[in-house]
């Protein structure tokens, strides 16, 4: 995959206000190699991984706590149908932010359509 410097720049950038977030933020991730590739390209941050809860209602359950939930779902039909769900289910509890799902697919052109493929950079970013 080419990858230009543009790129690694704001992905550096991206990981960077993952990073800064407030203590009371949250990433969510869709499964375990979500989770596995955000840290690898450095995210330091907490991550909660949906499919460790017992469905969309333990889920809504469990995150209603944090002040922020940043979700991070793939861009598949499957990932859009949580992401829909969730905004459903909490936008009126917690705020819901999409706001990094956009810029990562700005970010990498819509080459990435799962956050597991992030990995991809790791070597870029090192």
């Amino acid at each position: 995959m080419l990858v230009s410097e543009k790129e690694i720049f704001e992905l550096k950038d991206f990981i960077f206000q993952l990073n800064s977030m407030e203590d009371n933020s949250v990433v969510v991730v869709e499964g375990k190699r979500d989770s596995m590739a955000l840290k690898k390209l450095g995210y330091s941050g907490k991550i909660l991984v949906f499919h460790k809860f017992g469905g969309m209602v333990d889920f809504t359950d469990s995150v209603e706590k944090y002040e922020r939930l940043i979700i991070l779902f793939d861009r598949d039909r499957k990932g859009r149908t949580l992401t829909e769900k969730t905004i459903r289910l909490l936008q009126r509890r917690t705020k819901v932010d999409l706001s990094f799902k956009r810029r990562l697919q700005e970010i990498t052109g819509g080459k990435i359509m799962y956050v597991e493929q992030l990995v991809c950079y790791e070597s870029f970013l090192s």
